[in-house]
């Protein structure tokens, strides 16, 4: 059952649920971090209506600059800008930022610790027809590994529009990961959002796993299943299904990938004995990679890894594709399946 103290959309499971781009909810955070804070400038690479940076170019044209297509420059003109006291934001297709000026990025902005918003746009294969040069499912791997980034990856619009208000009030190099085409609006106004934390949302028991407490305050779960980004709709169905066939489970949205809510995801691994991890992203040095060094080190359980298996992606339709590279509901229950018969 969904958490009720998470206050999620109450027409999650509905047919004709509410779909938003996640990029939306970006734009429209930056132009209220911008309404509240002068320091915020944006700067971007020839794309900002597909990054929905233009809400913030009309509103605010002196605050904002376009750099075109020269990636390594908009790293690195936001890395003096933010060294004479301003708060850049910078857009662009991840693909090209983080991808194209990785070096840049972990040079000028991570090692000279300036607090440089990057927001990855048209990340993981729901890209679709732009094809594999242009499906970014390396990008968590390349900037969680960067010393004192930030690494976050909303699950919706909302928690897109949240994630970037928060992010330009931390001091710290922050990437924003965001997905181009509509997704389920999973959350609410009033659902928690915080940097750094994960947050249960699904608990087929009768009592509600309490992060409060080293153990569950309601028994044993049969599995855990720990989701970021756009798939966590996914999981959240899988999630609904298993507890109609009779399991017990619980869904963990894992918007914050570093820093890595340690302590929530050891409570999970104890409380299920096996952890399922879901992303659109490669399963080597993804978000499942970062909980299995973390699961490594304090509590080793049975895991598999939902994700792209070393392989670029191609074109074809978001669907389409997310069932190829066995990012599915189906493949998703499977993984389940396959995890409790090891049990």
């Amino acid at each position: 059952m969904l958490i009720p103290s998470q206050k999620l959309n109450p027409n999650l499971f509905d047919k004709d649920v509410e779909q938003i781009p996640i990029r939306k909810g970006f734009g429209e955070g930056l132009l209220k971090a911008a309404e509240l804070d002068k320091r915020i400038v944006g700067l971007c690479a020839d794309l900002v209506e597909s990054t929905h940076m233009n809400t913030f170019k009309a509103k605010f044209p002196e605050r904002f600059i376009e750099v075109g297509v020269a990636e390594q420059n908009l790293a690195g003109l936001a890395s003096g800008m933010s060294a004479m006291g301003k708060i850049p934001f910078i857009t662009s297709y991840a693909m090209f930022s983080p991808g194209r000026n990785w070096e840049q990025i972990r040079t000028t902005i991570a090692y000279n610790n300036r607090p440089v918003k990057i927001a990855g746009s048209h990340a993981g294969v729901s890209v679709g027809p732009d094809g594999g040069t242009h499906q970014a499912i390396e990008d968590i791997a390349i900037t969680r590994v960067i010393p004192r980034m930030v690494v976050i990856s909303p699950c919706d619009a909302i928690e897109a529009f949240k994630a970037t208000i928060a992010c330009s009030r931390i001091d710290s190099p922050t990437y924003i990961r965001l997905a181009r085409e509509k997704t389920p609006i999973i959350t609410t106004d009033e659902t928690p959002f915080e940097i750094g934390k994960a947050e249960i949302l699904f608990d087929s028991r009768k009592v509600a796993f309490n992060p409060a407490h080293k153990a569950s305050v309601a028994g044993k779960l049969d599995i855990g299943i720990i989701a970021t980004g756009a798939l966590l709709y996914k999981a959240l169905k899988v999630a609904r299904k298993l507890n109609q066939e009779g399991k017990r489970v619980a869904v963990v949205n894992l918007s914050t990938i570093k820093p890595l809510d340690e302590d929530t995801v050891v409570r999970l691994a104890r409380d299920a004995g096996a952890i399922v991890t879901v992303e659109e992203h490669q399963v080597a040095g993804g978000m499942g990679s970062a909980v299995a060094e973390c699961l490594a080190k304090n509590y080793p359980v049975p895991m598999e890894f939902i994700g792209v298996r070393d392989q670029f992606g191609q074109s074809g339709t978001p669907d389409e594709l997310l069932d190829l590279y066995g990012m599915g509901e189906k493949d998703i229950h499977s993984a389940v399946l396959k995890l409790l018969l090891r049990k």
